[in-house]
């Protein structure tokens, strides 16, 4: 199973906020990154279980900070366990890192007042996440060949282009990569809001 820092691997069968709140926090975004690395770290720490294998994935690149899905999952194994904690309930990246890292301190006060099993007890939602697997191909990015933070404007185009290739008129067409074109721009639809 791959799990990539960019575009946002986002845990199946998990729902995703539709009304984003603007969030009380007061972090940057190199901030909030640095607190959710560092609880990480000191949860491990305190909880003694080797932690491996750390994926923060968004939707950020170095050209764009506020993507239109500011959704973030951050992807660990502790102890043999492999863990997700996704948060797309605020309207900012930052916003839903510094929830993050709320989430993991909160972990880390299980351990300082209960046990390693009432923090593993806890984990087992987070496990219970599974991992994008092979359906990703027909999330509707794949079907368009653009990324999951792109502009509006820029999955417009991403579709017209698609679409053409895949008219049964033309040679790289048929009608079932005709479908799959308009099935994936239906996804976007629903997903941002767009009328179709």
């Amino acid at each position: 199973m791959m799990i990539a820092a960019f575009p946002l691997s986002w845990p199946k069968n998990f729902g995703r906020f539709a009304d984003r709140e603007k969030g009380s926090f007061r972090a940057t975004l190199a901030g909030a990154l640095k607190n959710v690395q560092d609880s990480i770290r000191l949860f491990a720490k305190d909880s003694e279980v080797e932690l491996a294998g750390l994926v923060i994935s968004s939707n950020c690149t170095l050209g764009v900070t506020r993507p239109a899905d500011p959704g973030v999952a951050v992807w660990f194994t502790w102890g043999g366990m492999q863990v997700c904690i996704p948060v797309d309930r605020y309207a900012t990246v930052e916003a839903n890192l510094q929830a993050i890292h709320h989430i993991i301190e909160a972990r880390r006060v299980e351990l300082r007042h209960g046990t390693l099993e009432l923090v593993r007890a806890s984990f087992s939602g987070f496990l219970a996440l599974p991992a994008p697997g092979p359906d990703d191909a027909n999330h509707w990015s794949a079907v368009l060949a653009v990324d999951r933070g792109a502009s509006t404007s820029e999955i417009r185009a991403a579709m017209q282009i698609a679409r053409l290739r895949a008219h049964p008129d033309k040679s790289t067409g048929s009608p079932e990569a005709f479908k799959r074109v308009m099935e994936a721009w239906q996804q976007v639809c629903i997903e941002h809001g767009i009328p179709e």
